[in-house]
């Protein structure tokens, strides 16, 4: 009867353990915040299909022009399987919103030229990032 008792308090131990593990982990993941005072959002777009690919258009301006970030930036965003996710960085002279579509041109062809970076993530997850804007 003891040893059954100290199996399961072994038992308790190891899995209230796994739990902490567990919740720690995920509790401290970096987030957006990380990019903190390198963006501010112009505007975003998100079509409302919700049984077909969902299309995700984000305009952001680049406060600081580090195309690392913009990278993680761009891999930090949401993506649905199946799903088209585009992000346009813009250059610090843009600075009103933005009227995106979800069809090519995604916005007016007078802002294409101060688009500094797009980041595209395809349906089967293949990312796409180049300077400028896509031709």
């Amino acid at each position: 009867m003891k040893s059954s008792k100290l199996i399961f308090w072994i038992i308790a131990l190891l899995v209230a353990g796994l739990v902490v593990y567990i919740a720690v982990d995920s509790l401290s993941q970096p987030g957006i915040e990380r990019f903190e005072g390198k963006y501010e959002e112009l505007s975003s777009f998100r079509n409302e299909n919700n049984t077909g690919p969902v299309v995700r258009i984000y305009a952001i301006k680049a406060l600081d022009q580090n195309k690392e970030w913009m990278r993680e930036y761009g891999d930090a965003m949401p993506h649905t399987k199946y799903g088209r996710t585009v992000v346009f960085f813009f250059s610090n002279e843009i600075d009103h919103e933005i009227k995106l579509s979800p069809t090519d041109p995604y916005f007016t062809k007078d802002k294409q030229p101060h688009v500094i970076a797009t980041y595209q993530k395809s349906p089967m997850g293949d990312v796409s990032f180049i300077d400028g804007y896509p031709k």
